[in-house]
């Protein structure tokens, strides 16, 4: 069969997709990208907040127009939504030919085998199950790839429904990251990001203690450039793990630490561990321990219960951290969370008022941000030619892949995607720095 792949959401979700399209392949079947023409399409989908179900439902409904046009045979969902909806899938989407849950991953080949023998597959693994090490095809480039170190989530925040679709918490072997990990190195990889639900767990479960500072550590002996690390939750950050990512120079000093508020009473509300005193006394010790530290986190608008000094203790607190990085989300009641149930909904045009209030105090924090960054000179990981900006670009250690900015650059030379080069800073634009290549850097050999 001709098999394409589709992944939306995470990049914990693209791992999955990229261990399914590895093993379409090893089955003998031919692995595309592009659903034209294709036997069957695998939407591997997001659905944890009404705009990724959107977007899942969208993509569903265009490759369906592919079917009617005789350029695709099946179309099998994966993931997310279907693990949310999986009674619901077929009856409102009856364009889709199967479904596959987020504990059926590994079971991708059967299912296509089903479809080409006209059945309907629906399958729906256990989600708290112990994780396969699957090979994986990489679809980002080989010099900055993803590494998951554990599946699931154990936080149960209020808003959230991430651990009814992925599962308990579950580490994988320190081992086998190694040896995954050794194997990218050894095939390009000169970026890695180390990624979880919450890194800062890690071990928890399968050693009976927090073991991320002793995985870091043997991290940091392969030959990789950048480390970088995505996501950790303030309760969990203690002085071990801070001390190993200050001495570490491999280690990148840009935390994603995601917060979601500061106000005690909204944190309590969305059942976040700590207090807002104690989240500023972290960011305050990170700051002193990791000069040059920038911070990225994740706030949530419009919670129930926010009110007016809620929000503007928010408002004062993002003023005063200077958090360089921040993604602004208004809550979305999901249904089977407690947040959707709690009383003081806040009605929908405060929600996006108050998003938007955000989201122009942070563009003032950033553009602070980028001021101080001109004239200096940054090592930036080359990503390529841009055709369109005739010029090339780029990545900080500011700057992580896909959720934040770019540097554009000149250069007399011709820096090949995956080149770290020097670039001095002289400019902005809409966000992003610009400069000029200062000398060849190149630190792939």
């Amino acid at each position: 069969m001709k098999v394409a792949f589709i992944s939306l959401g995470c990049a914990k979700n693209q791992i999955n997709t990229e261990q399914m399209m590895a093993l379409t392949r090893q089955a003998g079947h031919e692995v595309l990208s592009d659903p034209a023409g294709a036997d069957v399409a695998v939407l591997n989908t997001c659905g944890f907040i009404e705009s990724a179900k959107s977007e899942a439902i969208e993509n569903i409904l265009q490759l369906a127009q592919l079917k009617e046009q005789g350029l695709l045979g099946k179309l099998l969902v994966t993931g997310c939504l279907t693990q949310r909806y999986q009674d619901q899938v077929f009856q409102e989407l009856p364009e889709v030919d199967g479904i596959l849950g987020t504990g059926s991953y590994p079971e991708i080949v059967s299912a296509l085998e089903q479809l080409q023998a006209g059945d309907r597959p629906a399958r729906f693994g256990d989600i708290d199950h112990t994780e396969e090490e699957l090979p994986r095809i990489l679809t980002t480039p080989e010099y900055s790839v993803y590494l998951k170190i554990a599946e699931g989530c154990d936080n149960h925040c209020s808003y959230c429904v991430i651990p009814s679709l992925r599962g308990v918490y579950r580490s994988r072997p320190m081992e086998d990251l190694l040896a995954e990990a050794e194997d990218l190195a050894q095939h390009g990889c000169r970026e890695l990001i180390v990624i979880a639900q919450d890194i800062t767990r890690y071990g928890t479960d399968l050693y009976g203690r927090r073991m991320l500072p002793e995985l870091l550590e043997q991290l940091c002996k392969l030959p990789f450039h950048w480390i970088r690390l995505h996501y950790l939750y303030p309760d969990e950050m203690d002085d071990e793990l801070i001390d190993v990512i200050a001495d570490q120079p491999k280690i990148l000093k840009y935390l994603d630490i995601p917060i979601q508020h500061i106000n005690n009473d909204i944190l309590a509300a969305m059942n976040r561990r700590g207090t807002g005193d104690e989240i500023r006394a972290l960011f305050d010790k990170l700051r002193q321990r990791i000069p040059g530290l920038v911070l990225r986190t994740s706030i949530i608008a419009g919670l129930p219960g926010e009110g007016e000094a809620e929000f503007e203790e928010l408002c004062d607190f993002l003023r005063e951290a200077k958090i360089e990085r921040a993604g602004i989300f208004p809550f979305s009641p999901e249904e089977g969370t407690p947040a959707a149930e709690m009383p003081g909904q806040v009605p929908a045009e405060v929600i996006d008022r108050r998003t938007e209030l955000l989201v122009d105090l942070q563009s003032r924090v950033m553009d602070e941000f980028n001021e101080r960054c001109m004239g200096s000179t940054l090592e930036v990981l080359c990503e390529g030619y841009n055709e369109e900006m005739g010029c090339w670009q780029g990545r900080s250690w500011a700057d992580s892949q896909d959720v934040d900015g770019h540097v554009y650059f000149t250069s007399d030379g011709s820096p090949e995607p995956g080149q770290f080069v020097r670039v001095t800073i002289t400019g902005t634009l809409d966000g992003d720095l610009t400069g000029e290549e200062e000398n060849s850097h190149d630190d792939s050999q």
